[in-house]
């Protein structure tokens, strides 16, 4: 796969970003797509390595090895077929995915790892600039009508699959735009929102019933949806937070950051009367290390937050992972994102004690070092400090679904954790002809896992429908 030698004779070259004090004066992104000489090289990279730990790596098994040798090859619109073979959304991915390819890639071992994740990026960037991306259209029509409830990348990639299976396909979305958390959590300085858009049009084109502001088991009785369809997908996501238990929770400048993230992302889009909350020359305090609370400090450091600061519950993690120890998995090891380049203090082992205020609004936060013994965290004595903070981000990711009104209406039963209970093989529920996928069953996780989802969903249903399938898990 790609150049024999070319692992050995060629270095990895990173996409550019723009400059720091350059792109934080814009929402619009700041990575670039890599040039076609640049992305062929990066092909030629992709070692003979007999076993490509890179697809095990890829939740949705991307065919990684192949479209590194055709883009080698200059051979884009193969490598684009290929690459869509196996992601519907490969211009999500290809820009907010983590990319635990990279992690298993064999030349990962003792050398920088194949860039995958750029080219990609380049690959399906480079089609869409051609014309490539077309609908799908069946080659038939079941009969069969398919309730999707929840638009993100689960509820995409399952309605898409199964319209191009010939079913009739309507997909609930309780807010105003497709895309769910695409839409409304990822900023636009990571992922313009023209990328769902085009994609809503194909599935349009491809047959897909797109139906918003309709909150089922709200507006529309959940139970309902069994009448009137033959199978109904839960797709709808993880969204009760965890929330912070401290005195001082109720002041006014304590806000989720779902509660935060959407507006500015409705404010880029150009919609009027969105609540006027901002970091604007507020001290910003984000309590949550992960991609959340990453993307609450980009959008603070935009809107002009005078300072920004972000706490993590868990210790630092190494600077560099043990590769033989960890490879081809997922590393632990410190991670810092572009939007921590842009500024932001940050903090490790902190726990938050209190939250005060004067007159109702928030003022400061109290709070101390912790450590772990045997399994269980432990305040370290002497360590309070205190710090301004005008705006706190609670960031601390979430327990599951929210039960109330749908999932409670349609009476199906919880995993342990919370999460619809449902297998990978069928995805059914306990309640017959409904299926769950995504952060709905899984719990919160990364969007290639909820296209994988979404995909292998659309699979069981189209079995449950007619008996076989010939869709792909």
């Amino acid at each position: 796969m790609g150049k024999v030698t070319g692992f050995m004779e060629l270095a990895r070259v990173h996409e550019v970003a723009l400059p720091v004090d350059e792109r934080v004066r814009t929402y619009h992104e700041f990575i670039q797509t890599l040039k076609e000489n640049e992305a062929a090289k990066q092909g030629a990279r992709c070692m003979d390595c007999g076993i490509p730990f890179c697809q095990t790596g890829c939740p949705v098994n991307n065919i990684i090895p192949d479209w590194n040798d055709l883009t080698y090859r200059h051979q884009w619109r193969r490598a684009l077929d290929v690459l869509h073979s196996t992601n519907n959304f490969p211009e999500f991915t290809g820009r907010v995915c983590p990319a635990p390819c990279e992690a298993a890639c064999t030349l990962n071992i003792n050398d920088d790892p194949v860039g995958i994740k750029s080219i990609e990026h380049f690959i399906i960037d480079k089609g869409w600039q051609e014309g490539w991306v077309v609908p799908q259209l069946p080659s038939r029509r079941t009969g069969n009508r398919v309730a999707v409830v929840g638009s993100g990348p689960a509820g995409m990639a399952c309605a898409q699959q199964l319209a191009r299976a010939g079913h009739d396909v309507v997909l609930f979305e309780k807010s105003d735009r497709i895309g769910g958390l695409l839409r409304y959590g990822i900023p636009d300085f990571k992922m313009e929102k023209r990328h769902i858009d085009r994609r809503v049009e194909q599935m349009r084109a491809e047959g897909v019933d797109f139906r918003v502001n309709v909150h089922v088991g709200s507006d529309v009785p959940a139970l309902g949806l069994m009448n009137e369809f033959d199978a109904v997908a839960i797709t709808a996501g993880s969204e009760h937070p965890r929330d912070l238990e401290v005195p001082g929770r109720e002041l006014d400048g304590v806000h989720f950051a779902m509660d935060f993230l959407p507006l500015q992302n409705r404010r880029v889009a150009g919609d009027s009367g969105v609540a006027p909350l901002t970091a604007k020359g507020k001290h910003v305090i984000v309590i949550g290390g992960g991609d959340t609370g990453s993307d609450c400090v980009g959008t603070s450091n935009r809107q002009g937050a005078l300072s920004v600061t972000q706490f993590e519950l868990l210790p630092q993690p190494p600077q560099h992972e043990n590769k033989p120890l960890v490879w081809p998995y997922w590393p632990m090891k410190l991670r810092t994102s572009a939007s921590h380049e842009e500024g932001c203090q940050r903090d490790w082992a902190v726990q938050t004690k209190a939250l005060k205020g004067q007159r109702g609004a928030l003022k400061a936060l109290v709070a101390c070092r912790v450590t772990w013994r045997d399994g269980k965290l432990v305040e370290l004595p002497g360590t309070d400090f205190e710090l301004k903070a005008d705006l706190v981000l609670l960031a601390m990711g979430y327990l599951h679904p929210v039960h109330s009104g749908m999932l409670d209406e349609l009476g199906v039963k919880y995993d342990a954790r919370g999460n619809v209970a449902a297998d990978t093989d069928s995805y059914r529920t306990s309640m017959p002809k409904v299926f769950a996928a995504g952060d709905s069953r899984r719990g919160q996780s990364l969007v290639v896992w909820a296209i994988r989802e979404g995909r292998q969903c659309a699979r069981a249903i189209d079995e449950f429908l007619t008996g076989a399938s010939e869709l792909p898990r």
